[in-house]
């Protein structure tokens, strides 16, 4: 080691981190050292740098959700999560095991270097179980009600706000939100909604939905229409519910946005081909895999790290 680092004209710990593909050494200079061992016959026995490390090089992706015909694991959620997570991971050497929250934990999963949880679940019960599993852990949902684990998410309050205020502007009075408050994240979302909308003296109701799907959304809209005929806006957690609230909105006689506006949440491909094109408020899902990835990397190198919190925007379009 020494010898390579007098001929590369660097440190022994350079050439060292060089020679694992740390991000702490610049490309240009890792693949230069990496070129001088080659020459020189430097065999870098990577397993036997794992075991030294007592490390698996894996990360353990967990998805808090059941898959389903009518919720599937094609969307944005958890989708670009993972490609984000992926393309942060891969460069430094690491892989990652995907698998849903289990009654019994994968043996392969408590031998990973760190956890990802994307998804806290209703009341955090996924959250508190996952951390209960004593590794790295960095947790994909709503920050601000977590002092002591670290969080990546999305500005859901903002988003909420941001929704009430869109209404307003079309002079909507009557609206009501699709979605379930034992969801941490959902619950900011009614939160920003809820209190935009009472500095102009209207109360929004929210009703609860059983699953996050297109049908739960169709069947949620028509108990609405029942109940509250005077609904003149719906702001839904997701998109998949807000689609399905249309799809329940026309069924009824209702026309979107004439009648109802609708607004989704997470800015997925299916909402913007939708017809009508779905408005929507937008999570960066790559950039949050990304940061999930780096912190998660800090905590299993013993490094500090701390929750974030993404920006959010409304993308107007059709409904």
């Amino acid at each position: 080691m020494a010898d390579l680092a007098r001929i590369a004209g660097v440190s022994a710990i350079t050439v060292s981190r060089a020679l694992r593909d740390s991000p702490l050494v610049n490309a240009e200079t890792r693949a230069r050292i990496r070129d001088i061992a080659q020459r020189h016959g430097y065999a870098f026995n990577v397993s036997a740098r794992n075991l030294r490390l007592r490390r698996s090089m894996t990360v353990a992706v967990v998805v808090e959700m059941t898959p389903s015909p009518d919720r599937q694991m094609s969307g944005p959620y958890p989708l670009d999560l993972l490609g984000g997570i992926i393309q942060e991971l891969t460069p430094l050497g690491y892989s990652v095991l995907l698998t849903a929250l289990q009654a019994t934990v994968p043996p392969a999963v408590l031998a990973a270097d760190g956890v990802i949880l994307l998804g806290q679940g209703a009341r955090e019960g996924a959250m508190h179980t996952v951390r209960a599993w004593g590794r790295p852990l960095v947790v994909w949902g709503a920050v601000s009600r977590h002092a002591s684990q670290i969080v990546v998410g999305s500005d859901n309050v903002r988003g909420g706000a941001l929704a009430a205020e869109r209404f307003r502007s079309l002079g909507r009075r009557h609206p009501v939100f699709l979605g379930d408050d034992a969801h941490a994240e959902f619950a900011e979302r009614f939160e920003g909604f809820r209190d935009t909308f009472r500095r102009y003296g209207i109360e929004p109701e929210m009703v609860t939905v059983p699953a996050f799907t297109v049908t739960a959304g169709a069947t949620a809209a028509e108990a609405i229409l029942r109940e509250r005929p005077r609904t003149d806006a719906l702001f839904a957690a997701s998109d998949l519910l807000a689609i399905g609230a249309i799809r329940g909105l026309l069924s009824c006689g209702r026309r979107v946005p004439e009648d109802v506006s609708v607004i989704g949440y997470d800015d997925s491909p299916l909402g913007a081909t939708y017809v009508p094109p779905l408005t929507t408020v937008h999570q960066n899902f790559v950039e949050a895999g990304i940061l999930l990835a780096r912190k998660v990397m800090a905590l299993i190198d013993g490094g500090p790290a701390g929750s974030e919190v993404l920006p959010t925007h409304l993308v107007v379009r059709d409904t």
